[in-house]
């Protein structure tokens, strides 16, 4: 079995592609929040943040649900498609951690 680093298959570039979504939605979300929404205050809840500051809740919501995407698509893609790039095994890491992380804030809010 051989190794590659990038994936071979069309099902196994797409969840680099949203990994890389992700990563860049994670970093204009911040950018929101300073340049926008600086005297907002965050809401309590996931609705009452999309309604006080909309653009940043919704850009972290996209990015949250590309990560998820990028697990999902990269486990059917390393099943189902027998793909062998450590590209899709990182991306698909990235995408399980994520989901680790949002588990952890649902189960252990704080």
């Amino acid at each position: 079995m051989k190794i590659y680093f990038i994936p071979k298959t069309t099902l196994g570039r797409w969840p680099l592609g949203l990994i890389i979504a992700m990563l860049t939605l994670f970093f204009i979300g911040p950018l929101f929040r300073n340049l926008l929404y600086t005297s907002v205050p965050a809401g309590d809840t996931i609705l009452e943040d999309i309604v006080k500051r909309p653009a940043l809740a919704l850009t972290m919501l996209a990015g949250m649900a590309s990560g998820i995407s990028a697990f999902i698509t990269g486990l059917i893609a390393i099943i189902k498609k027998k793909e062998r790039g450590l590209s899709v095994y990182i991306a698909t890491t990235m995408g399980f951690l994520l989901i680790l992380f949002l588990l952890g804030e649902i189960l252990f809010p704080h």
